[in-house]
């Protein structure tokens, strides 16, 4: 995000009791200038500064002190690959936040029950899950590629390194799929979703015995309900199959290791939301099919096929088309929710999620359930949820402290951060006052040239 900071031609007056660039090098050639005084003199001679940093508290204290005069000095805020400035909305009513997070939770929840049923549905009938895994990608890149050639929604702009980065995602988003499907074919859909509830399990070991990440004492206590409730679930599973199970657990450390090599690979990439997911889905659709022909083959689709439509008749096309649909759109919308909520507000929607889920295919499928096994159920998802507000929580505190230390210090931050993920940094910080209303701490971009009537490009400060 950058923000820009337009002076007219009158310029305002020197003073060096209220400069606005601090010295951080003895070495530094610096001058000093100031906001407008409340009677703006005219300079024939104005100057500017090329040291940094540069601080600008608010928008609003940019003023004059007479209202029907315009400030000498304004600023905007656009983003790095845009010309226009973006002008900052209107404070919305608390009402208003409330009724667009419902609306975002409905969608991808009504969404991801969808898909599971019709998905369960296909399997039950045409059990492949790894051409059902296949079809699901090739429909979303399908999708994706019609948006992108009728401008429905914008093109990414990609280069090699980027894809050479999105590979090893790829691949575990790949082996999470495919274990997955193969796990509801072979288990109820609640039983698989249920042991995916561990997955934060296998997140924490991993990051504490691979990368050596370290967690607070809480979090690591979160993990015994979710170890003991999927234990118990598991345990007293009326259709147990061991190949179901593993297919679940598989998935779990497939998306943990997606969500590493993502976090580690793909920061600072241009690439987000929808454009990501989609270029992710495009790249394991490719990884996929040469081994899905090779597993199954298509003698066995087409035996399977014929099968599948002398059983259930021309609805079952129906069902295909449905799965493969919604995986994508339920999972495109997940990724776009990531760009507008808090995380924290995204892990009580995932948790709500599983449980929509867990409970709607209970109910359309007719589950046998025990109540031993319903206990399990609801303490994995307990702890599950209770893990992703500690570790959110958690990780919302260490960001602000990390960002207010190198304010500051007069420092800088290695990571320039898009628009939405701004407002969710100053959303979860613990001292919001401190961090003001998205330009807090700015620093001045040495690449820029610039004029006595030019702009002053100055980049904002953000945590990662």
């Amino acid at each position: 995000m950058i923000c820009s900071v337009k002076q007219s031609v009158i310029t305002p007056t020197i003073n060096g009791s209220d400069t606005i660039f601090r010295r951080k090098n003895p070495s530094t050639i610096q001058r000093s200038l100031i906001l407008p005084s409340l009677n703006g003199k005219k300079s024939s001679n104005p100057v500017l500064s090329m040291s940094k940093p540069l601080h600008v508290s608010r928008v609003e204290s940019f003023a004059l002190s007479k209202p029907q005069k315009r400030s000498l000095i304004t600023c905007k805020a656009y983003e790095a690959d845009r010309s226009e400035p973006i002008e900052a909305p209107e404070v919305k009513s608390e009402a208003a936040k409330k009724v667009k997070i419902g609306i975002y939770f409905a969608t991808w929840w009504a969404l991801n029950v969808v898909f599971n049923i019709y998905n369960k549905k296909v399997l039950n009938a045409f059990p492949y899950p790894w051409l059902t895994s296949t079809l699901s990608l090739a429909c979303g890149s399908l999708m994706m590629l019609i948006s992108w050639a009728t401008r429905i929604a914008d093109a990414p702009k990609t280069d090699f390194e980027f894809w050479k980065t999105l590979f090893p995602v790829a691949v575990a988003h790949t082996i999470g799929h495919v274990a997955a499907t193969v796990s509801m074919s072979k288990v109820a859909v609640s039983f698989t979703h249920i042991i995916k509830s561990g997955e934060p399990a296998f997140s924490v070991l991993v990051s504490r015995f691979l990368l050596g990440e370290a967690f607070p004492s809480s979090v690591y206590l979160s993990l015994v309900p979710i170890i003991g409730g999927c234990a118990l679930a598991a345990v007293t599973e009326l259709n147990f199959n061991m190949v179901g199970f593993m297919g679940a657990m598989i998935s779990n450390l497939a998306f943990v290791f997606r969500n590493i090599f993502s976090k580690k690979g793909m920061k600072g990439k241009s690439v987000s939301g929808m454009n990501y997911y989609a270029c992710l889905s495009m790249l394991s659709l490719l990884i996929l099919t040469p081994f899905a022909i090779a597993v199954e083959g298509p003698q066995m689709w087409a035996a399977g096929w014929q099968t599948a439509l002398s059983e259930i008749g021309p609805h079952f096309v129906w069902w295909i088309a449905a799965q493969s649909v919604f995986y994508h759109l339920y999972n495109q919308v997940s990724y776009m929710s990531l760009d507008e909520i808090s995380p924290l507000t995204f892990s009580v929607g995932n948790t709500m999620k599983r449980i929509s889920v867990i409970v709607s295919s209970i109910i359309i499928f007719h589950t046998p359930v025990q109540p031993v096994n319903a206990l399990g159920a609801a303490i994995a998802v307990l702890g599950t949820f209770l893990y992703s507000q500690l570790l959110t929580v958690e990780t919302s505190t260490n960001c602000s402290k990390q960002a207010l230390e190198q304010v500051d210090d007069g420092g800088r931050l290695d990571h320039t951060e898009s628009l939405p993920n701004i407002k969710n940094f100053i959303r979860q910080s613990s001292d919001r006052p401190r961090l003001g209303n998205f330009m807090t701490h700015v620093m001045y971009d040495e690449r820029t040239s610039m004029s006595t009537a030019g702009d002053l490009q100055i980049r904002v400060a953000v945590c990662q």
